[in-house]
């Protein structure tokens, strides 16, 4: 399952609308609304979490993996050390990581990519991707 930088994940791509993902990937596991009433949708054999945000038309904008098979220009994410990933990812660009840590989870922002990989116990569990925003405006991928 590729990570497409700046694009989205597998087939997936940022400003895509519900009906889109539910042609390509069927009913969703569990749909549900957040506390700002984005529409949340769940994907339990894709492993996702979609986010649809209202404020945007409810265009795709963020998506969650923990998909053993995530893999960034070939390189498999999930279930490796950070420092492992970001040997495997700097030549690919993703240099510069911010990190948080909390609980028993650690939190590697890069701001570029807008990409999350979390770990817990020293090893990837999730990542997360955002749709870009460029100017006060988010860059759509999704073309119609």
């Amino acid at each position: 399952m590729k990570i497409n930088l700046k694009n989205g994940i597998d087939k997936l791509l940022f400003g895509m609308l519900q009906k889109d993902v539910v042609a390509i990937y069927g009913k969703p596991t569990k749909s549900y609304k957040d506390e700002d009433e984005n529409v949340i949708l769940l994907y339990n054999d894709q492993k996702f979490r979609l986010t649809f945000y209202v404020e945007e038309d409810l265009k795709l904008g963020y998506i969650v993996s923990s998909n053993e098979d995530l893999q960034l220009e070939g390189q498999k994410i999930i279930g490796k050390t950070m420092e492992v990933v970001k040997k495997d990812l700097a030549p690919k660009g993703l240099k510069t990581w911010d990190e948080e840590s909390f609980d028993t989870f650690e939190n590697y922002f890069n701001e570029d990519f807008w990409m999350i990989v979390q770990t817990e116990f020293g090893y990837a569990v999730k990542v997360e991707l955002g749709a870009i925003i460029k100017n006060d405006e988010f860059e759509w991928k999704f073309k119609k």
